[in-house]
């Protein structure tokens, strides 16, 4: 297989961008190192189509490694033909190569086999003759024998029948068309199992007796359904379109002459779609749902994990982070702009101690001392409750002082890791957790790479994915986040750095042991004297990683050391030097070449540069070490707080987004529990996904449509907001 030409084709890329783009893979460069660094090579692909490249790139080798699976199977067998070889060869798909393969493929004793060994081929045979010489009956006669079990003509011709529709079943053509009609004109039933259940609330009660299309069915309902079935809550069935699939095999199978076998020939090819084909297309395409409904939610989880990630930091702020709680109390920690820990604490406002009085005491303290402006308030337990006396504090104190809530997940996680137990040796789990609540609003991306991206829960179905394949999508993406910001060399933890492209774990440490024996970097080029750094790491990793203040004013740039001498250029025939960088004045550069008549033109040609990289430069050096997560939404301040019970239909608040899903987004209204803004109230125009609208941590006006207090369920709608 040409795999350079087969993704050309497939992801409408030229020739020579797919072949460069393969060997750069296969070079060992990651994908954040060939999206930035090496674009003149690979077209300008970004780092979502890069890897969408490398996915496909390993699913056809693997396509490719089956095939010469199947052709040495064939070989062994003896019966590897120059057709069967060409047919083996020109299977674009798992399934259509399976196809061909499965006539060949060691199977259990079926009854077909059992009919073979009692001679019963020849009489199959017969029954497909174009013209049979004798009736069936007359001719069954012949294979009469007690000794092999064949005691009468029905025998014979059963065994001869169940021969002709394993042959039928295995026929590649009839199970694509099969496969086809199933997948297009199919539907997906359901029905509860036990009519007990029927009065019971359930999460499963819209596919009590529920049809859809199969082609059109969403991937979070065949996940509900997948999950409502392994509950034994449902019974699921594929309702095939039979009698459209029968015509058309019986078309095939039948000719004109067989007047004196047709019924026999109905018999087995009915017998070959009901008993053989039609459970074994069914699993199938039971399974490409299940896998392409997973993939979408594995895609959807990413999605969220992106714009979690890239949530914009509140920096340069004292940040009070709250971790609530009843019996053990709610854990206090002050951090500074830093993100330094200056003080931490416990206090017991909520149940079951209730000292408010002295907890709102401590709490002013705190503030007063260190200048706190933000609390960062965890989502768990005693939330609410916590919430409720922290706008009370924030209304009678008169303090300028404001609360954000954020997503803990993974906290508690983080709190008793190792990794929590190495930064913070001293504190217990809770006061470990309260520095998390701080840290994450203060740099979201550097606290929550220190989590498995499993644990931080921005997905929906996380439980019913391939693990595997959630793990090394999260990876990619808290990767390919964490290099479009860079990191400081110098301070950046062992999880921060460990995400950076060509920088292993224990790299990390080393890089990490490195800094806390020798200071501070001074300059990128230091790395290289990093133990078990070479220079391929350092190629890799170089420039996503930044020094501020040190001795290469490009080091705080995300411009590569291997371009330091364009750049140096660019600047030169700009009029300007590397310590301009440091002042401000590189910010000029547009105006300079506007100014200058300069054109790019001419750039590329006295520095060598390709035209990506030299937009890239110029645009760094405008803005070097530019943040980009500083253009998103900053996250919703409060110092007020609402219950369930204020909420009334027709409201109109400010919400912030927390999670997507495929059939809605969930909103944090300022209520404990969140509400969902189905796909359908997202906006008068049909929405095909709710991430063509939203991302997370966005904060959208919203219409309350209902509240269930019993339920803690509130519908909210998008449609018609007055601005």
């Amino acid at each position: 297989m040409n795999l350079a030409g087969t993704l050309s084709k497939e992801l409408g890329l030229r020739l020579s961008q797919a072949e460069a783009v393969i060997g750069m893979i296969d070079e060992g460069n990651t994908i954040p190192f060939i999206a930035r660094y090496r674009k003149e090579r690979s077209g300008g692909m970004d780092d979502e189509m890069l890897r969408s490249f490398e996915e496909r790139l390993r699913g056809l080798r693997r396509l490719e490694e089956r095939r010469n699976s199947v052709l040495s199977s064939l070989e062994e067998q003896g019966a590897l033909t120059d057709a069967l070889r060409t047919k083996v060869m020109e299977a674009e798909s798992a399934s259509a190569l399976e196809d061909i393969y499965r006539p060949y493929r060691p199977k259990r004793r079926t009854r077909a086999m059992i009919a073979r060994e009692q001679g019963l081929q020849a009489l199959a045979d017969f029954l497909l003759e174009e013209r049979p010489s004798r009736p069936v009956e007359e001719e069954a006669k012949r294979y009469l024998d007690p000794e092999k079990g064949i005691l009468g003509t029905a025998d014979a011709i059963r065994g001869a029948e169940d021969i002709l529709a394993e042959q039928i079943s295995d026929e590649a053509g009839f199970r694509s068309f099969i496969r086809e009609l199933s997948f297009s004109e199919g539907l997906l039933g359901s029905k509860l199992r036990d009519e007990a259940l029927r009065e019971e609330k359930s999460v499963y009660e819209i596919y009590f007796d529920f049809q859809e299309a199969v082609k059109s069915l969403p991937p979070h309902r065949i996940l509900a359904i997948n999950r409502g079935e392994a509950e034994k809550v449902l019974s699921v069935k594929l309702l095939a379109p039979e009698d459209k699939i029968l015509d058309r095999l019986l078309s095939a199978v039948l000719r004109r002459g067989n007047r004196l076998s047709r019924p026999f020939l109905e018999e087995s090819a009915r017998d070959a779609y009901r008993r053989l084909i039609a459970p074994s297309i069914e699993t199938e395409l039971r399974n490409q749902l299940t896998e392409r409904a997973k993939e979408s939610a594995i895609s959807v989880f990413g999605m969220n994990l992106k714009q979690l990630l890239l949530q914009p930091p509140l920096s340069g702020k004292v940040i009070l982070g709250w971790d609530p709680g009843f019996r053990t109390g709610c854990k206090l920690a002050v951090i500074d702009e830093t993100g330094r820990v200056l003080d931490t604490a416990v206090i017991y406002p909520t149940a079951p101690r209730h000292e408010i009085r002295e907890a709102l005491s401590l709490l002013s303290s705190l503030v007063k001392k260190y200048g706190v402006s933000l609390i960062s308030l965890g989502n768990g337990t005693a939330s609410r409750e916590s919430e409720q006396i922290i706008a009370d504090f924030i209304r009678e104190s008169r303090l300028p002082l404001r609360y954000v809530i954020v997503n803990e997940a993974g906290a508690s996680v983080y709190s008793a890791s190792r990794l929590g137990a190495e930064e913070f040796p001293d504190f217990d789990p809770g006061q470990r957790s309260a520095v998390s609540m701080a840290r994450r609003l203060q740099d979201p991306l550097s606290e929550l790479v220190k989590i498995d991206p499993q644990s931080i829960g921005v997905g929906q179905y996380q439980h019913d994915l391939n693990q595997g394949k959630l793990s090394e999508k999260l990876r990619s993406i808290v990767e390919d986040c964490v290099n479009s910001v860079g990191v400081d060399l110098n301070t950046a933890s062992v999880p921060l750095l460990s995400a950076v492209s060509g920088i292993s774990r224990s790299l990390a440490k080393n890089i990490v042991s490195y800094r806390e024996s020798h200071g501070s970097f001074a300059e990128r080029r230091e790395l290289l004297l990093v133990p078990r750094l070479g220079p391929r790491a350092y190629e890799q990793c170089a420039g996503f990683l930044r020094i501020t203040g040190g001795k290469e004013p490009l080091d705080e740039s995300a411009v590569h050391p291997e371009s330091y001498d364009a750049a140096r250029k660019l600047l030169s025939l700009l009029g300007l030097c590397e310590e301009d960088i440091r002042s401000g004045r590189t910010r000029e550069i547009e105006s300079l070449l506007s100014e200058r008549g300069i054109r790019k033109k001419e750039l590329m040609d006295a520095t060598g540069l390709g035209e990506y990289s030299l937009s890239d430069i110029l645009r760094e050096l405008e803005k070097p070490g530019r943040d980009p997560r500083a253009s998103r939404p900053a996250p919703l301040l409060r110092s007020d707080v609402l219950k369930l019970s204020d909420l009334r239909e027709g409201m109109i608040l400010e919400g912030v987004v927390r999670n997507i899903t495929d059939f809605g987004a969930f909103l944090d209204i300022g209520v404990h529990q969140d509400g969902l803004v189905h796909i359908s109230e997202l906006a008068e125009r049909y929405v095909k996904h709710p991430s063509e609208l939203l991302k997370l941590g966005q904060v959208k006006r919203v219409r309350i449509l209902s509240v269930d207090e019993k339920r803690g369920r509130i519908s909210l709608s998008m449609k018609n907001i007055p601005s």
